[in-house]
């Protein structure tokens, strides 16, 4: 999500209340973080395929891996065209379609922030028409929250938004390197698969909070 002085959403705009989480998110990574530059990355390879080693140091490949997308984090959480969409409703949205209906402090233990900032945002994810509410049949006094037919659209919609953007720079790409992303994603795809596997089996309240 690229930032510039003038705002959160670099328009001038201030914060939205319950964007507080998302200032403190991880900005675009330079020279200064330690990350292998494309020219330090080419030596490494070199270097690995000298030594004629089958599997990759680990470590060298979290460290590239993390910076490739750290650099690439803003492209995909920038700000939408649609001007009432932000990060962090985003990421309630997506939590809702992927997991279904939920109470607000499970909502917030997932999205990793304060349960009261969850609070605010339901309210003003209702107020759009995003979400709905029904009581929870475990427990009457509870409410459970769910992702409406208009917020599954939203979401649809921006996550074309911004796979939209990011395929216009791997079009950037020379063949060869968009051939090696293609046969890269299996892998990623994976280590997303039981990164995300691993965190939902955490019991509530182990969740870091921001």
């Amino acid at each position: 999500m690229p930032h510039t002085p003038d705002g959160p959403h670099g328009d001038g705009r201030p914060h939205h209340p319950d964007d507080r989480e998302d200032a403190d998110g991880p900005g675009p990574a330079d020279s200064r973080d330690g990350s292998a530059g494309p020219d330090r990355a080419r030596a490494a390879d070199t270097a690995h395929a000298a030594g004629g080693s089958d599997s990759p140091d680990s470590a060298e490949l979290a460290n590239r891996l993390r910076a490739a997308i750290q650099h690439l984090l803003p492209l995909l959480r920038g700000q939408s065209v649609r001007g009432d969409i932000t990060p962090s409703r985003m990421a309630a949205l997506a939590e809702l379609a992927e997991a279904g209906p939920m109470r607000i402090s499970e909502l917030a233990e997932r999205v990793g922030i304060t349960l009261s900032t969850t609070s605010r945002m339901a309210d003003l994810l209702d107020g759009l028409g995003w979400i709905e509410r029904r009581p929870d049949p475990a427990d009457l006094r509870a409410t459970l929250i769910s992702v409406s037919e208009a917020g599954r659209a939203v979401l649809i919609s921006v996550r074309k938004e911004h796979a939209d953007r990011l395929a216009a720079r791997i079009d950037r790409l020379p063949d060869d390197l968009v051939r090696e992303l293609h046969h890269a994603l299996p892998a990623l795809e994976a280590l997303a698969e039981r990164t995300t596997r691993r965190h939902e089996a955490q019991p509530p309240g182990s969740v870091g909070r921001r």
